[in-house]
């Protein structure tokens, strides 16, 4: 890609790496709140060339990893359904609900498509009127514009069998839950660059206020995330607490205010459970009372699922980012990229897929203890 290397130039990671060390006196806790920027620390080995006392934590980054089990479960009850096209992107075929996935039905026959664009749902709606065509509306702020255009597209065609089965999660409320937490160990937050590119930074300006925790917006390349690092150290040795921009050739404070205004049409924030995680209040987006009939929850039936996660599964704890993948049992065992457990091994974007890929391994459990006859 053109103008990538700028962003992946070696010796300018070393200059940054010496000036984090030179300006860093005490330790420091930083958190990623974006499963692309995880990767990206954890393949090209960022997190292990910090200086010692300077540690990334891995956040709820990953709008797979974060999408709940029973919605999952209510995705695959839809499936089933024999007149149902249901369509998403790839990355969720393999998410495991509470007996199966996506990838595994459409083996046995269940009609399940990839596709690139919410629109590419509509289309195939408009070409199928005699199916009902569920997209599966995964992913922040980042992908809420698209599929917002999509339900007006499916309005403006007046198309009775297109509906979408809804999991929009925010950022800005679940950087608060973290805070708010009494085992939270934060200190500061780098903001992913591509939600701040539809919302502008605005909405975090009173959580650096009212928590007194840095918050720097930044993409996702190498130099991207050490300058955002840089940063963000600067502002903890200097005591101060504000949203500073590194992601400069892309966001603007105010955001895309016309992807803002597709997303308020069409959709109100709600109550939002998190995977592993629970409900996190005025966390989620889902459709308006508009445009409710294009609720697949609703004409389906299927909102009271309830599902429970996996006994061996600690996804809330990595994804809260108080454990690391490494610290759990099934980490490359019972649970690996082929055979998941939980969405973040699975999803291109999870902590444990980022581990598993880039080769960490865990430590040696402790035996179990042996009695004495």
């Amino acid at each position: 890609m053109k103008y990538l290397d700028e962003y992946r130039d070696p010796a300018l990671a070393r200059r940054l790496l010496d000036q984090i060390r030179a300006v860093a006196s005490q330790p420091w806790a930083l958190m990623e709140v974006c499963g692309g920027q995880t990767h990206t620390l954890v393949r090209q080995g960022i997190d292990e060339l910090l200086p010692a006392g300077i540690r990334m934590i891995h956040g709820p980054g990953c709008p797979v990893c974060v999408t709940p089990l029973e919605l999952i479960d209510k995705a695959l009850a839809i499936t089933q359904r024999d007149n149902v096209i249901f369509t998403s992107y790839g990355d969720m075929l393999r998410v495991p609900g509470s007996t199966t996935d996506l990838l595994a039905l459409r083996a046995r026959g269940a009609d399940v498509r990839v596709v690139y664009s919410p629109l590419d749902a509509v289309r195939i709606a408009a070409e199928r009127p005699d199916r009902e065509v569920v997209f599966f509306a995964v992913g922040f702020e980042t992908t809420a514009p698209a599929n917002a255009m999509a339900v007006l597209r499916a309005h403006q065609l007046g198309l009775p069998n297109f509906s979408m089965l809804v999991s929009h999660v925010l950022v800005p409320p679940a950087m608060t839950a973290i805070l708010d937490a009494p085992d939270c160990q934060v200190q500061a937050f780098l903001a992913a660059g591509h939600v701040c590119a539809v919302m502008g930074w605005t909405e975090y300006e009173p959580i650096a206020a009212r928590y007194h925790v840095p918050i720097v917006v930044t993409g996702f390349e190498p130099l991207d995330l050490l300058e955002g690092i840089l940063m963000a150290v600067r502002q903890l040795e200097a005591g101060r607490a504000e949203v500073e921009n590194q992601y400069a050739r892309t966001v603007l404070r105010s955001g895309n205010t016309d992807a803002q205004d597709a997303i308020r049409r069409v959709f109100r924030i709600g109550d939002r459970a998190w995977r592993g995680i629970g409900v996190i209040p005025a966390s989620g987006l889902t459709l308006t009372d508009e445009f409710s009939r294009y609720d697949a929850e609703r004409r389906f039936a299927v909102a009271d699922l309830t599902a429970r996660e996996h006994p061996a599964c600690i996804a809330g704890d990595i994804l809260k980012g108080t454990r690391l993948p490494t610290d759990c049992t099934a980490y490359g065992t019972l649970c690996t990229p082929r055979n998941p457990l939980g969405a973040p091994m699975v999803s291109t974007e999870g902590t444990c897929a980022a581990f598993h890929t880039a080769g960490r391994q865990s430590p040696p459990f402790p035996a179990t203890p042996v009695r004495s006859s």
